[in-house]
């Protein structure tokens, strides 16, 4: 539970984090390679569909949880190994970004994405 709970605090933080950047605020610097402070349209676009994916990711989570199931059984066993192997590509993507703030900033959130759902898909 304490893995999800982890997880989903995450998600959302990055939901809002990916609201800003869809805004206009100038925060671009943690994101999407880090080269605009404020992102250009087709990466506002990006950060919208992020908010959906995190929903979607969040839904996952919580079934691997044994919260809720409105996913079948099998997929959803599937499915958490797959969003942890995106989260731990996630890692080498954020790591090796030209951006040093997103680098410092970002590559430990999915480090813990990461876990959290590796630790939900072992459950």
């Amino acid at each position: 539970m304490t893995a999800a709970v982890v997880a989903l605090a995450l998600l959302a933080a990055l939901a809002v984090f990916q609201g800003l950047l869809v805004a206009g605020r100038p925060l671009g610097r943690f994101a999407w390679g880090g080269q605009q402070d404020v992102l250009p349209v087709g990466l506002r676009v990006g950060s919208a569909l992020s908010i959906a994916l995190y929903a979607a990711f969040a839904v996952l989570i919580l079934q691997a949880a044994g919260l809720i199931s409105p996913l079948p059984a099998g997929f959803a066993d599937v499915a958490i190994w797959v969003l942890a192997g995106y989260f731990v590509l996630g890692i080498g993507m954020n790591a090796i970004s030209r951006s040093r703030a997103e680098r410092l900033t970002m590559t430990p959130v999915v480090v813990l994405l990461a876990g959290a759902c590796l630790l939900l898909a072992l459950g």
